[in-house]
């Protein structure tokens, strides 16, 4: 099986899906930093970690050579289908242009400040009402019970799904993120994904609504509709990227705050503070590394890439960089200069990031009000999913 093999040279072998990797990435970031700063690893293909924070914004930066039409950290295993499941990808993040210019510009209002400000009031219900449902209970797992709930339904909205399904759709981004090495798993996930918003495009055909998946459907590009390829990539996307990403966050964000009874006193104590904290949880817990493709053959800062390697587009070992951030192992709430990269860098910035940054203030907000003081749960496994998306899994805490 894939990347079952320990790893005990990380500069020339490397395996982001190792167990060792995925619960502690800082100390081999910074034991690369010193020796390796960009590794290589023939595991899974030819593939390059950088992980110091200019490289990586370089790297975001040279769309000619680093091509996004493989995001995947993890590749698919097994033979490709005879058609891709998603002919078009899951633009725009997975295109380059001038597929990713124009259906990034259709995404955009959809998450402007104005909009994301109409979704706040129905976010901060939802997380009041997760708190509710526990509160009496003087313990939760602060990721399953609350991180994970929260980003699901909020995207199930916008895209007019019944938030029902929220468990469903769960399973589905999670087989496709997390199951590197049950590729079965991955492909039924997906497949099931693609399955569903097939039918819903039906659906909106029929009857449109007041939502993204209708709006996609009847918007016009240079005269011409939006293929429906296209609409699907976009919703698949949307559900995937807006859901596992943010909802790392959340976790991370409260597992920390349990074991850094300052931290949570001082955001507790302060909302004002909230603002530059949720900057600094997401340096310091940014959750997502993309992939690149190289294009042609080139020399990165004296690393010979070959057309057809990957690199993966390490956004949290870069905002842990001491060349680009003051004490950068340490979360400091009131951070001042911090040009994090959590959302990305270049073109291909989170569409979503004001959504994100609304969903996390809003979900520690409700959280802290309601349980101000809160700690790990003793004898309780904090537990992780690492390679593309890193945050915790069960993240059991115990309050008065």
């Amino acid at each position: 099986m894939a990347g079952s093999t320990p790893v005990e040279h990380w500069d020339t072998d490397f395996d982001v899906m190792s167990p060792s990797y995925v619960a502690d990435p800082f100390t081999i970031w910074d034991q690369l930093r010193a020796t390796c700063p960009i590794a290589h690893s023939g595991r899974r293909g030819s593939t390059w970690l950088p992980t110091r924070y200019q490289d990586v914004v370089d790297l975001a930066h040279d769309i000619g050579h680093f091509s996004s039409a493989e995001i995947s950290v993890i590749p698919f295993e097994g033979e490709p289908p005879d058609e891709p499941l998603l002919a078009y990808g899951v633009p725009p993040i997975s295109a380059d242009p001038p597929l990713h210019t124009w259906t990034r510009r259709l995404l955009l209002p959809w998450f402007s400040h104005r909009r994301v400000e109409g979704y706040e009031p129905m976010t901060r219900e939802l997380c009041a009402g997760l708190v509710d449902g526990f509160l009496a209970d003087g313990r939760a797992d602060a990721a399953g019970e609350y991180a994970q709930q929260i980003p699901v339904r909020v995207i199930a909205s916008i895209l007019g799904v019944p938030a029902t399904l929220s468990d469903t759709f769960t399973d589905w981004v999670r087989g496709v993120l997390e199951f590197a090495d049950d590729p079965e798993r991955r492909r039924s996930a997906t497949e099931s994904l693609i399955t569903y918003f097939v039918e819903e495009v039906a659906k909106r055909k029929r009857e449109p609504g007041d939502d993204l998946l209708s709006y996609l459907l009847h918007a016009e590009v240079e005269g011409r509709p939006v293929e429906e390829g296209v609409v699907l990539g976009v919703a698949a996307l949307v559900l995937i990227a807006g859901v596992d990403t943010t909802w790392s966050a959340i976790g991370s964000s409260l597992w920390h705050l349990a074991t850094h009874p300052d931290d949570r006193k001082a955001l507790a104590g302060d909302p004002e503070a909230m603002a530059l904290g949720v900057e600094e949880l997401l340096r310091a817990y940014s959750p997502v590394t993309m992939a690149r493709v190289v294009t042609e053959d080139i020399e990165f800062r004296g690393c010979p890439m070959h057309a057809g390697d990957k690199v993966l587009m390490n956004f949290p070992a870069a905002n842990r960089d001491p060349e680009a951030f003051e004490d950068p192992d340490r979360v400091i709430l009131d951070r001042a200069h911090n040009r994090h990269v959590a959302f990305g860098s270049g073109i291909h910035r989170c569409a979503g990031s004001n959504l994100a940054r609304m969903e996390l203030r809003v979900a520690l907000e409700e959280w802290l009000r309601r349980i101000p003081e809160f700690r790990l749960a003793e004898g309780e496994e904090v537990t992780w999913a690492g390679g593309q998306v890193r945050g915790p899994r069960h993240c059991q805490v115990v309050f008065p």
